[in-house]
C-alpha cells in the first residue's frame, strides 16, 4: 500500500508500506531528500533498507516489560491480534518525539488534525500497557503510546492540558521513579539543562512522570543517529567521532553537554546511557540544530537492581556509551568540568534521603544508604577532578612568577659583585 512519509506538513518520500506489520518494502520516490532521517543513506541501494529499520524503530520493542502479556490478553478479550508493527501504523507513525508520520497516499490526512500534539488521543493503548482492563467496545488505538521506546512499562497522558509520560519502575523495590527525581534534584542544583521528573502514586504504585521535552516543531534526534550519520574513522575513539559528528552538523553546545551528561551519571551511577537515550533538538522546519537534548531517562541507576548491603559508593562501576567504566568516562571530560560547582551540591544528601524515604523499598535502611551514597560520590567525584586536571596557571600568574625569578637573578647579582674581592690595579 502506497503511503506519504511526511515530515510535518511537508511530503517527504513514496513509500510502499506492509500495513499489516510497518514493513517498508520499497522506496519508491524521494521527495525532499534534505528532510529524510538523517541517519538514513540516500543512495538506491540503501533507503529501502534504511527507512526500514528506521520506521520499524519507531515501534513499542517487543522487550518492554509486559508488552507480549498485553498483546496476549488483549487478543483473549476482544479477538484482537495486534503486533509493533500493526499497533505503529494504527497511529500513522506519529509520535510525540518528533514530527515523521506516514499518511495513505489515495486518502491524504491533515497534520494539523491528527497530531498528537495539538489534538487529543486515547489512554487506551497506555492503559492496557500497564495492564489496566479497558471496557468493552471502547478500545482506541490512537495513541503516541504506540511510538515509545525503552523496556519500562510507559503511557502519554494528558494532564491539565500537558502532555506527560508515565513511566514505572522495576522488579520488588520500584526504585526507578525515584532515582528520576535523585537526576532532576542533582542537575538543578548544577544548573544542567534537564526534564523535570515527580513522582505520581496510582494505586499504591509509584512513578515518574514529566512534561513532554519537545514543541510541534522540533525533532528530537537521538545520540543514535547522529553517530550513524557518518562513519567513523578507525583512528577515533567513539567519543571524539561522536563530539566531531556533533559539531560537523553544527550542534551547538555539544562538548559541554556530553561532559554535564557524563559527571551527572557517574553521581548517580547510570547503568544504561546508550545511544538511544540522550541525542539533539532540530528544529523540523528549517533544519537547524538548537542545542543537545536535555537530560531524560535517568532511571536505570543508583544501584538499583542490588541489595543495600551490596553498594559500595566508590566502587568503579559499568558505564556506557563511550567507556566501559564511570572513571574511564570522567577521564574524557575532566578538562570539561570548569562548570562544576561542587558548592552547588551541599545539602544534596538530605534531599536525596528525603526522595527516598517516601519509597517502600522493602530493605529498612536502603533509603540511609542511598542518600549517603550519593553524597560518597560527590566527594569522590571532586577527588578526581583534582588528579585528573593539573592546575590551571593564568598569564598574571606567569609574569609575577618571571618578575620574581628575575628580581631573586638581579639580587644574586649584586650580591656577587658586592662580595667579591677587589681587584687592585697594578702599576708598571
Amino acid at each position: 500500500m502506497k503511503y506519504i512519509l511526511m515530515h510535518r506538513e511537508l511530503p517527504v518520500a513514496v513509500l510502499d508500506i506492509n500495513p499489516n506489520n510497518a514493513s517498508i518494502n520499497h522506496v519508491d520516490e524521494v521527495l525532499v531528500a534534505d528532510h529524510l532521517p538523517i541517519n538514513v543513506k540516500r543512495d538506491k541501494f540503501h533507503i529501502s533498507q534504511d527507512l526500514d529499520k528506521w520506521f520499524s524503530g519507531r515501534a513499542i520493542p517487543a522487550s518492554r516489560s509486559g508488552f507480549r502479556q498485553a498483546l496476549e490478553d488483549l487478543a483473549i478479550q476482544r479477538g484482537i491480534d495486534l503486533s509493533p508493527g500493526k499497533l505503529l501504523m494504527e497511529c500513522y507513525g506519529l509520535s510525540l518525539s518528533d514530527q515523521y508520520w506516514v499518511s495513505p497516499a489515495d486518502a491524504p490526512l491533515d497534520w494539523a488534525k491528527i497530531n498528537f500534539y495539538d489534538n487529543p488521543f486515547s489512554e487506551d493503548v497506555g492503559n492496557f500497557l500497564f495492564g489496566q482492563i479497558v471496557e468493552r467496545g471502547m478500545l482506541n488505538l490512537t495513541s503516541p503510546c504506540n511510538t515509545s521506546d525503552g523496556w519500562l512499562k510507559k503511557k502519554w497522558k494528558i494532564i491539565d492540558g500537558q502532555r506527560v509520560l508515565v513511566k514505572s519502575g522495576s522488579g520488588l523495590p520500584q526504585q526507578e521513579p525515584f532515582n528520576e527525581v535523585v537526576a532532576t534534584a542533582i542537575c538543578r542544583r548544577l544548573q544542567i539543562p534537564h526534564v523535570t521528573y515527580k513522582l505520581l502514586w496510582e494505586n499504591g504504585k509509584p512513578y515518574s512522570v514529566c512534561p513532554n521535552m519537545t514543541t510541534d516543531r522540533q525533532d528530537l534526534v537521538s545520540a543514535y543517529a547522529i553517530y550513524s550519520s557518518g562513519k567513523k574513522p578507525n583512528h577515533l575513539s567513539a567519543f571524539d567521532y561522536f563530539i566531531g559528528r556533533c559539531e560537523q552538523l553544527g550542534i551547538p553546545g555539544s562538548r559541554r553537554a556530553i561532559s554535564q551528561m557524563l559527571a551527572l551519571d557517574f553521581l548517580i551511577c547510570n547503568q544504561d546511557r546508550h545511544f538511544g537515550n540522550f541525542g539533539a533538538i532540530r528544529d523540523a522546519v528549517t533544519l537547524d540544530w538548537q542545542n543537545m537534548a536535555p537530560i531524560y531517562d535517568s532511571g536505570t541507576s543508583m544501584w538499583q537492581d542490588q541489595y543495600a548491603t551490596q553498594i559500595h559508593a566508590r566502587a568503579d562501576v559499568a558505564a556506557k556509551p563511550f567507556r566501559n567504566t564511570h572513571r574511564q568516562q570522567i577521564e574524557l571530560v575532566a578538562r570539561n568540568l570548569d562548570w562544576l560547582d561542587f558548592s552547588a551540591l551541599q545539602g544534596l544528601q538530605e534531599e536525596v534521603y528525603a526522595i527516598y524515604a517516601q519509597a517502600h523499598f522493602g530493605e529498612p535502611d536502603r533509603a540511609v544508604i542511598l542518600s549517603r551514597a550519593v553524597a560518597a560520590r560527590c566527594d569522590y567525584l571532586q577527588t578526581l577532578t583534582h588528579e585528573l586536571t593539573p592546575p590551571m596557571v593564568s598569564v598574571n600568574d606567569i609574569c609575577a612568577r618571571a618578575t620574581a625569578r628575575a628580581t631573586e637573578v638581579n639580587a644574586a647579582h649584586n650580591e656577587n659583585i658586592r662580595s667579591a674581592p677587589e681587584q687592585v690595579p697594578q702599576h708598571e
